[in-house]
């Protein structure tokens, strides 16, 4: 009972701190971020309540989250990874197990985040770069075009949020007998034709970063409705093991109910410690499970928000449509933007200079992530193809930039970054 009456002290303590944090704006002093993590007491209050129970590892919380999350995009299951980089490489790498595939080509834009990439050099495929479209994304008569005998699937992100032409994407993948992994890091909640993006491939990642969507402090998770899928990216995660138990399971016997029963080259085998599949250990912490749960049920309102700050940014930016574009947006597309990018259209505005003065006035920015990732030394010796040119990859490389709009920011911090975009451009 003692212990009850501590805990609701810390809870009640932890909600005091919080109301006490929060402070206002302040023009030039206050940091505008490109992202920030949104959130309370509730969360804090989660995570103290799991470390108090002293469970660590991942368990019901994280098997609750993994139903939750998937629940919302809409797909039949969900495993949870340390970061969106690893949900990458799992999708792949069970990807590859689950349709036998020794290699091949795998088409991918040129302009993305690495770890969108990265597990396509790392498990052996070789990837096929196409350019972007004025929408930031590939283009599916590209696509099409880019397709041959080598091809095996199509990798790629709905960038900033923007969803790309995923169904038109998917059919053509479906009629070349290819799979389809759809990184959906910058996307939570973005729909194309009112489907929601990740639910379209055969499976999709997303990010828990704390400038994303919404944030586990870390974290990342696999959404796929092929339940075959879904054992071999959870054996994936957990070392590669055939048991499919969590570690907060009762039964001594394991969920089969046959756990010291198997078979091991004729010796009897603990089922925990038998490996069906070469894998890592990318688990998260229970405690990050439990500040998701509480993140998702904000998620809705935090997408909101993102949709308003946009347009905010949109309609005070319109006189200034010479010096800047703003991104396409697909007919049948309902993005959530994960940042406001802004393309260079005048000859005599450098982004470089225009960059540099918005961050001496506390107006954080970032570039559209490698731009072209060619032109970084890590892939200088990459075995890769390429199909047409790169030409408006390059022009957002050179010309690009973003700012944040996460619902963290006000609309008098967004009319503060436009006043100084404004006296900049005047």
């Amino acid at each position: 009972m003692e212990n009850d009456k501590i805990r609701d002290e810390i809870k009640r303590l932890v909600s005091e701190y919080v109301n006490c944090a929060s402070g206002d704006f302040i023009p030039g002093e206050t940091p505008v971020l490109t992202g920030q993590a949104v959130y309370d007491e509730k969360e804090l209050n989660a995570i103290i309540e799991t470390l108090l129970d002293g469970w660590f590892g991942l368990g019901q919380k994280g098997a609750q989250f993994e139903k939750q999350f998937a629940n919302y995009i809409g797909t039949d299951y969900g495993c949870l990874v340390n970061s969106g980089s690893s949900a990458n490489l799992v999708a792949l790498n069970a990807v590859k197990i689950r349709y036998g595939l020794k290699g091949g080509e795998i088409i991918t834009p040129a302009c993305a985040f690495p770890t969108t990439l990265n597990p396509i050099i790392q498990l052996g495929f070789k990837p096929v770069f196409v350019d972007v479209d004025r929408t930031l994304n590939i283009n599916p008569e590209v696509v099409a075009q880019a397709i041959n005998e080598r091809t095996v699937g199509m990798v790629f992100a709905h960038t900033l949020g923007n969803p790309a032409r995923v169904a038109e994407i998917k059919e053509l993948a479906d009629q070349h007998n290819l799979f389809l992994i759809e990184d959906c890091c910058d996307a939570h909640g973005s729909k194309y034709n009112g489907q929601v993006c990740g639910t379209y491939g055969d499976c999709a990642t997303f990010s828990f970063y704390p400038a994303h969507g919404m944030t586990l402090g870390e974290g990342g998770i696999l959404l796929t409705s092929d339940r075959e899928l879904y054992r071999i990216a959870k054996s994936l995660r957990d070392w590669g093991r055939d048991c499919y138990c969590t570690t907060d399971e009762k039964n001594i016997n394991g969920r089969c109910g046959k756990r010291f029963d198997y078979d091991l080259g004729g010796i009897p085998y603990d089922h925990k410690y038998i490996y069906s599949n070469i894998g890592y250990n990318l688990k998260p912490l229970e405690l990050q499970a439990a500040m998701g749960l509480e993140q998702l049920k904000k998620l809705d309102r935090f997408n909101e928000t993102r949709k308003k700050n946009y347009q905010l940014y949109e309609e005070t930016l319109l006189p200034y449509r010479d010096f800047f574009s703003l991104p396409l947006i697909n007919e049948g597309a309902d993005p959530v933007f994960f940042g406001l990018p802004l393309v260079i259209e005048e000859p005599t505005l450098k982004r470089i200079e225009l960059v540099k003065y918005l961050n001496e006035h506390k107006i954080a920015t970032r570039f559209l992530f490698g731009g072209n990732l060619l032109k970084h030394p890590a892939y200088q010796r990459l075995d890769y193809s390429q199909y047409g040119s790169l030409d408006y990859t390059n022009k957002l490389m050179k010309d690009c930039f973003w700012i944040g709009l996460h619902p963290g920011i006000t609309p008098s911090a967004i009319n503060y970054v436009t006043d100084v975009l404004k006296s900049y451009l005047n």
